[in-house]
C-alpha cells in the first residue's frame, strides 16, 4: 500500500465548495495525510526539516489548490522555494523524492474550452503547469498529469460537485491501494479522464 501525502494551499477555503469537497472526500482515508500549509503557516514561517521529513515518509505526493493566476497560491511556491533544497531533492546527491509519484489536483473558474490555444486562457492546463512537470524531472519524480475540475465561475450543482469529490476518492484510493494504471493515465490531459480504464477492477 502506497502513502499519500496531500499538501493542500488554499488561503480561502470558506469560499470554496469545491476544494471543500474534495478535501472532506479523502482527509479520512488510511494511509493518507493531509496537509493544510495555509492552517499549519498562517506566517509563511515554513518547518523545511519537518516538511522534507513528511514527503520522505510518503511515495505520493498531491498538490492540491486553486489555479491562482495561471500558477499556485503564494505558500506553495514559498514551499517549492525552500523545501527543494539542492543535493536533498535534485543535483547528483539530491535524491530524496527519486521515484515518488507527483501530482497536482487543481480547480479553475474557466471551463475547458477556455483553456484551449483559441480560447480565452490562450494556453491549455497542461502548457500552464508545465513548470512543475519539469520540478518533478528535475527531482527525479514520476509526472502524473492533473486531476481538474474546471468550470467553476458558470456555478456548478451538488450533485457535480459531489461528482468530482467522488471521482478524487477514487483515485486517491486506487493510487494508495495500487489499483491505478500509471502508464495509461499519462496518455491522458487529465488524471481524471476516463477513471473507468485508468483504475483496474479487483
Amino acid at each position: 500500500m502506497k502513502k499519500i501525502l496531500i499538501i493542500f494551499a488554499h488561503p480561502a477555503i470558506a469560499r470554496s465548495k469545491i476544494n471543500a469537497a474534495m478535501r472532506g472526500a479523502v482527509e479520512d482515508l488510511g494511509g493518507v495525510t493531509f496537509h493544510d500549509l495555509y492552517a499549519i503557516y498562517p506566517d509563511f514561517l515554513i518547518d523545511v526539516a519537518d516538511e522534507q521529513k513528511l514527503c520522505q515518509a510518503h511515495d505520493v505526493i498531491i498538490f492540491q489548490h486553486p489555479l491562482y493566476w495561471y500558477s499556485t497560491p503564494a505558500i506553495l511556491k514559498e514551499w517549492l522555494d525552500l523545501v527543494l533544497q539542492y543535493g536533498w531533492a535534485y543535483g547528483v546527491k539530491g535524491r530524496a523524492l527519486e521515484g515518488k509519484y507527483f501530482f497536482q489536483a487543481l480547480t479553475a473558474g474557466g471551463d475547458t474550452d477556455s483553456y484551449r490555444k483559441n480560447g480565452l486562457n490562450t494556453f491549455t492546463i497542461g502548457e500552464l503547469t508545465a513548470p512543475y512537470r519539469a520540478t518533478a524531472n528535475t527531482c527525479r519524480m514520476e509526472w502524473l498529469p492533473p486531476f481538474t475540475v474546471l468550470g467553476m465561475h458558470r456555478g456548478m450543482s451538488d450533485e457535480e460537485i459531489n461528482r468530482h469529490a467522488e471521482e478524487y476518492r477514487r483515485v486517491v484510493t486506487a493510487l494508495r491501494d495500487g489499483t491505478f494504471d500509471m502508464q495509461k493515465a499519462k496518455q491522458n490531459e487529465y488524471l481524471n479522464s476516463n477513471l473507468d480504464l485508468t483504475i483496474r477492477k479487483v
